[in-house]
């Protein structure tokens, strides 16, 4: 990658206007609600920008959340606290803008948001990141990361944070 990017908290100058990644949901969320959530606290924007530029070539977005502890892998309930409710860290959004794809920046998106939501459990308590595929291509792709399904749940996905701690540590 010769360009420098730059990923950002959603601020007022991001230029969300000509944001394209072909699934209109992703795109009306990062036009018209994005800055809502931000400043509802409900969501956490972060916007991928080449340096010296303002137009948004790709966000995702990050959010605490809990799962039922029944839902997860037994193998990794087990390990866990008898607790009812299991904090977790959502990735709720990733998307790169159709101008801008194939040039590895969903990988460049996704370790940022792996390294914030690792660096982030340290002080506010994720045991995993989990994620909302939209189709299986999404589902792929987080699987190539070593995500894993939910039982029961096709499209929902995690990691551990303790496979983030031997990325990272």
């Amino acid at each position: 990658m010769n360009t420098r990017w730059i990923i950002e908290p959603l601020g007022k100058g991001h230029d969300r206007a000509a944001f394209s990644c072909g699934v209109s949901v992703l795109d009306d969320y990062l036009q018209r609600r994005a800055s809502q959530d931000a400043k509802r606290r409900v969501a956490a924007p972060f916007m991928l920008v080449a340096a010296g530029s303002e137009a948004v070539c790709g966000y995702y977005t990050l959010s605490q959340m809990a799962v039922e502890i029944e839902d997860l892998p037994r193998d990794t309930a087990k390990k866990l606290p008898k607790y009812p409710m299991i904090p977790v860290t959502l990735l709720g959004r990733l998307a790169i803008d159709l101008r801008f794809r194939g040039q590895g920046l969903g990988e460049f998106l996704l370790m940022d948001a792996l390294r914030r939501s690792w660096t982030l459990s340290r002080e506010i308590a994720a045991m995993a990141v989990l994620v909302d595929a939209k189709d299986e291509a999404a589902a792929l792709f987080y699987e190539s990361y070593e995500f894993r399904r939910l039982p029961g749940q096709h499209d929902r996905l995690f990691l551990p944070m303790a496979e983030l701690n031997r990325l990272f540590d």
